[in-house]
């Protein structure tokens, strides 16, 4: 069961949903816009995972060009998060549209997780980011049967976070 609009407010006044700042005006009717936060990383160099580098940059208010074949994370301005509800961050439609590929592959919270979210952001064409822009959503679902608290690596993070999988070299 996807949370709706109302249910979500409640929620999050409730204290169960973390959406912090939390602005109603960013409700959707089953989803809630998060925005852009201001700094971004760009992968450097070339090769494989063993030794990935990333600069970090700040998107200013002229905002910042992203380009195509190039990996970018980026940064939820909300903490977001959940001791209840399950989270599932989105991409806006609109912003698809423009050529914007975000969280294609990280995109489930796990109940009990709340953090500033690292975003995957990868470009078809040039497209221009701005800081605290409305890039995404997020849903909330109820669960079925006992749940554990996500206790993972990735749990309470406030700044972005490259690949913590030691598997990989990075």
């Amino acid at each position: 069961m996807i949370l709706t609009q109302r249910r979500i407010c409640d929620e999050v006044q409730n204290g169960n949903i973390i959406l912090d700042p939390f602005c109603v005006g960013q409700l959707n009717p089953n989803s809630y816009n998060y925005r852009l936060a201001p700094v971004i990383a760009r992968r450097t160099g070339e090769g494989d995972t063993t030794n990935i580098q990333w600069e970090e940059l700040t998107v200013g208010p002229e905002g910042f060009l992203l380009e195509p074949r190039r990996l970018y994370l980026g940064l939820t301005e909300e903490i977001i998060g959940s001791r209840r509800y399950t989270t599932t961050l989105l991409g806006r439609s609109s912003i698809g549209r423009l050529g914007l590929f975000l969280n294609v592959t990280a995109d489930l919270g796990h109940v009990g997780s709340a953090s500033r979210w690292t975003l995957e952001l990868k470009v078809v064409q040039p497209l221009r980011i701005y800081p605290r822009m409305l890039i995404g959503q997020v849903a909330f679902w109820g669960n079925r049967g006992a749940s554990i608290d996500y206790c993972g690596r990735y749990n309470g993070d406030l700044h972005w976070a490259s690949s913590r999988d030691g598997s990989l070299g990075a």
